[in-house]
């Protein structure tokens, strides 16, 4: 059990690392563009700060026991502990929030974070996520 607590310790530590760099690349850029130069300027803002990220990470689908690759990918995976998906869209929608609770699922992960950009002020568009 222990174990488990220091990955949920360290994946809120990690919430916040991401959240504020994402409000950095969120000021530094402003709403507007396309959800890949955030994903770009975000990735480069987490290896600045020494974070170990992988972007567009294949998510298979497991399915009656067996692994399919249906193409699916996540947009980052933070130290394999944290799932980062980004929008840039006018309003997130529930579809949004599964599909993130799905992919923690997939992963078996604890802890995601579904940033949309495309709102005046970051804070608006962070939703924290949690499985189970």
């Amino acid at each position: 059990m222990e174990g488990m607590e220091m990955k949920r310790d360290r994946a809120n530590f990690l919430s916040g690392v991401i959240i504020g760099a994402a409000i950095e690349v969120h000021r530094e850029l402003g709403p507007g563009l396309l959800e890949s130069a955030y994903e770009a300027c975000l990735l480069y803002e987490l290896k600045q700060k020494g974070v170990r990220v992988a972007s567009q990470v294949p998510q298979p689908v497991v399915y009656k026991g067996i692994k399919l690759d249906c193409g699916y990918r996540l947009d980052l995976l933070v130290e394999d502990l944290v799932i980062v998906e980004l929008k840039a869209v006018e309003i997130l929608h529930p579809i949004h929030t599964a599909q993130l609770l799905t992919y923690l699922k997939l992963k078996n992960l604890w802890l995601g974070l579904l940033i949309n950009y495309n709102v005046p002020v970051l804070k608006q568009g962070i939703k924290r996520l949690v499985n189970g």
